[in-house]
């Protein structure tokens, strides 16, 4: 029996000045604290092995007891802020605004730190040479810099901790006693992770309004970044949140919007837009020049899955380059009737006798005959170069149809799904329809591993697959009854309606769903393992009102 609590507080507070003075300029002030808490506990006991179940809590004295289990976790947050806007014939407009904001996850000397922001617009549309102009109905550009602040970690990570697990009971005096262990080690220089961010932007509309364009480019700069970054072995403990490291993205956003028809009884307008982003890293703790990432989703694989390095892309696959399988070719028949591989063909790492025809093969990328980690590359990337969508909205009488498609394109998955099902040496497992094209001595037309022959466990482009797709993301039709048989009815409106969900992907994805992903992160996009796809839903129904 677990008992779990949870407590939440908030309190806002702001005062707010608004005024025009002489009909051309206008003040609009805010300045406010707020304050938050929040604690979480739960403390409980249990047995298992209850040989009389339907007792429920009754029966618990008659199980195996286990340790009894508590924990408490508490943080809260601060903030002072403040905020001016001021405009001037609403032509040139400025804003302001700071925080100061404290969180208690941090050490004394680190809580409290400043994001201040401002941002500068000037309405062209408004100036007396645009006049004639009169095809351009608005236009504004604008520019913006801030710096804003994450403190996403535990509550406790700048703290060493101890951890009290049932294998750290020892006998003494015939009685068991509880010991601990060390479990984290202390971070007490951890800091505000802060990110400083430019934009610059254009807004325009033409033609009354019928076609209206917004660009932006922005750029991100984020430093100190807060991970839960590995250790050296040696240190005793797996990893510890540290402040590691510079990123930078850089990008561009196009939106734009028209009006295509516009009559009485039918309209068609559109909506489309795209983002381009690019990141890079601009720096690792302790002066590295290389950071690896290792996913944790199978003991199996020891090797990292991702690099981060300086001047390169985040978000980088790390590992080998999958050359297909052996063949016979490859081999030397013994008298034994063994096989042996031949002295020019490259091996995975395995001793030579070992390896057999249908293991995978991969690239020996320096030429020395054996494929070992010096052969690991960067293999793929796991952000997209683009994504973007388009919709389109339809009326025709009382009928309305919204059909809205979103794509990504450039981005590599990790189907880390197919080196279970695709294997054949985990016994306890179902396998993929595609493991029937598995390699066979009857069947050596195929780059599918025979079953085991996927050697060592290594991260490989066999199963690295372009994550890019197209999908019908949400499709509506409404129809509502004319406003003549409504008053007969006595009826106010009625609205009938049927709605769509993730019909239709198209996609060279392999997978379930290539708009999914588990454990991630910056440094750690695009990986599917057992991840729960997007359902397809149809919703029917009707607004009803009197």
């Amino acid at each position: 029996m677990i008992y779990y609590e949870t407590s939440n507080w908030l309190n806002e507070n702001t005062l707010n000045y608004d005024r025009t003075f002489n009909g051309e300029h206008h003040v609009d002030v805010v300045a406010g604290f707020t304050m938050q808490d929040n604690k979480y506990q739960y403390h409980g006991m249990s047995a298992n092995q209850l040989p009389n179940e339907s007792l429920g809590l009754n029966g618990l004295s008659q199980g195996v007891p286990q340790p009894i289990s508590s924990y408490f976790a508490e943080w809260s947050a601060a903030s002072f802020l403040g905020r001016v806007n001021y405009s001037f014939r609403d032509k040139y407009l400025f804003t302001a605004s700071i925080r100061d904001d404290g969180s208690s996850k941090f050490q004394k000397s680190n809580q409290w730190s400043l994001f201040p922001s401002g941002a500068l617009a000037w309405r062209i549309a408004g100036e007396p040479f645009m006049k004639n102009l009169t095809w351009i109905s608005d236009a504004k550009i604008r520019g913006s810099w801030g710096l804003t602040g994450n403190n996403r970690v535990s509550e406790y990570a700048t703290y060493s901790s101890l951890s009290f697990p049932q294998s750290a009971y020892f006998e003494f005096g015939n009685q068991l006693v509880i010991g601990g262990i060390p479990a984290g080690l202390a971070s007490q220089d951890l800091k505000w992770e802060t990110t400083a961010q430019t934009d610059l932007g254009m807004d325009l509309s033409f033609l009354k309004q019928r076609i209206s364009l917004t660009v932006d480019y922005y750029k991100k700069i984020t430093s100190n970044l807060l991970l839960n970054a590995a250790l050296p072995p040696t240190t005793g403990y797996g990893s510890a949140y540290k402040n590691v490291g510079k990123t930078s993205n850089e990008g561009l956003e196009f939106s734009l919007s028209t009006n295509n028809i516009v009559k009485k009884n039918f309209s068609w307008s559109t909506s489309f837009n795209i983002s381009f982003n690019r990141s890079k890293v601009l720096g690792l703790t302790q002066n590295q020049q290389t950071l690896t990432s290792t996913m944790s989703w199978d003991s199996f694989y020891g090797d990292p899955l991702y690099l981060a390095k300086v001047g390169l892309p985040t978000g980088q696959f790390y590992g080998y380059l999958f050359d297909g399988v052996y063949q016979y070719k490859d081999f030397n028949m013994l008298p034994n009737g063994t096989y042996t591989l031949k002295d020019d063909v490259p091996t995975n790492g395995n001793t030579r006798t070992s390896i057999q025809p249908g293991d995978v093969r991969y690239k020996d990328l320096n030429g020395d005959g054996v494929v070992n980690a010096d052969d690991r590359t960067i293999i793929g990337r796991g952000f997209p170069v683009h994504i973007g969508g388009i919709s389109n909205n339809f009326r025709y009488h009382g009928f309305d149809l919204n059909i809205f498609f979103q794509w990504s394109y450039g981005n590599d998955i990790f189907n880390a799904n197919r080196l279970n099902f695709e294997d054949g040496s985990k016994f306890y497992l179902n396998q993929f329809a595609s493991f029937e094209n598995r390699w066979t001595p009857t069947h050596t037309n195929t780059n599918m591993p025979r079953a085991g022959g996927e050697y060592g466990y290594m991260y490989s482009t066999r199963v690295l697959e372009d994550g890019s797709y197209l999908r019908l993301k949400t499709a509506s039709l409404s129809y509502s009854l004319p406003a003549s048989l409504l008053k007969r009815a006595g009826l106010r409106t009625l609205r009938f309606y049927v709605s769509g969900q993730n019909l239709l992907t198209w996609t060279k994805y392999k997978g379930s769903d290539p708009e999914v992903s588990i454990n991630y992160s910056a440094l750690t996009p695009g990986f599917d393992y057992s991840s729960y796809p997007r359902a397809r839903t149809i919703i029917f129904g009707a607004n009803l009102s009197f």
